[in-house]
C-alpha cells in the first residue's frame, strides 16, 4: 500500500512538527492519514518502525536533492556550490535532516539506532528501513561519491580522480559545517567557490 504508507509518513512528519516524538500517538497518525490503526501497524510494525521509516524517507529525499543540485548547472564549481547550498537549506527546513547530518538528535526527535534491527516485516520498504541507517560519516561518503560520479569525465587520470574526490569531500564537509555555523558574507556557495579556486580538477 504505497499510497497509505506515504500518507502515514506525511502524517507522522506533520505530527512531529507540532509535538515531541514521545507525544506522537499511533492512533492519531492513523486518523490523520485516514487509515485504520491496523493498517499503520501492518506497514511499520511499531512506533519504532514508523520512526525508522520516517528517517529513511527523509534521508532518501535529502540525497535526491543532492542529485538534483549536481545537475543544476553546467560548471562543476557551480554544481558543487549548489549541492552545498542544498545541504544547508535541507537541514534548515527539516529537523530530521539536520540531526542525520550532524548526529545531534534533539530530545523532541525520534532517535532510532543506526544499526540494523531485526525485521519480520512483509513490506519491502519497511525491511529496508529496518536495515542500517546512515550516520553523519556515511552521508559524507554518499554525497561525495555522488558528486564524484557527476563530475568525472572520460580519460581522467588517477591523480586527477583522487584530487576530485578530495575536493568533493571538502565541499560536503563545508556544507555540513555551514549547517552548524552558518556562513557569513557570500554564503555557503561563496565559501565553496573560494575553497575550490585552486583545485585544478574542478574547473
Amino acid at each position: 500500500m504505497p499510497a497509505a504508507r506515504e500518507s502515514l509518513l506525511d502524517a507522522a512528519h506533520t505530527a512531529l512538527g507540532r509535538r515531541p516524538w514521545s507525544a506522537v500517538r499511533m492512533v492519531d497518525v492513523a486518523a490523520a492519514a485516514g487509515v485504520s490503526r491496523q493498517t499503520l501497524y501492518n506497514e511499520f510494525g511499531s512506533k519504532d518502525g514508523l520512526a525508522r521509516a520516517l528517517v529513511r524517507r527523509e534521508a532518501d529525499a535529502y540525497l535526491a536533492g543532492v542529485e538534483r543540485a549536481l545537475v543544476s548547472h553546467a560548471e562543476p564549481r557551480e554544481r558543487l556550490a549548489a549541492a552545498a547550498e542544498w545541504t544547508v537549506s535541507a537541514a534548515r527546513g527539516n529537523a530530521l535532516v539536520r540531526a542525520m547530518l550532524t548526529g545531534c538528535w534533539a530530545e523532541r526527535l525520534p532517535s532510532p539506532t543506526l544499526s540494523a534491527v531485526p525485521s519480520s516485516s512483509a513490506v519491502p520498504a519497511q525491511r529496508r528501513a529496518d536495515g542500517p541507517l546512515p550516520s553523519p560519516g556515511d552521508f559524507v561518503g554518499l554525497v561525495r561519491d555522488r558528486a564524484v560520479a557527476s563530475l568525472t569525465v572520460p580519460g581522467v587520470s588517477k591523480s586527477e580522480a583522487s584530487e576530485l574526490a578530495r575536493a568533493c569531500e571538502l565541499v560536503v564537509r563545508l556544507g555540513v559545517s555551514c549547517v552548524l555555523a552558518p556562513a557569513g558574507e557570500g554564503g555557503t556557495a561563496g565559501m565553496v567557490r573560494d575553497a575550490l579556486t585552486t583545485v585544478r580538477s574542478v574547473s
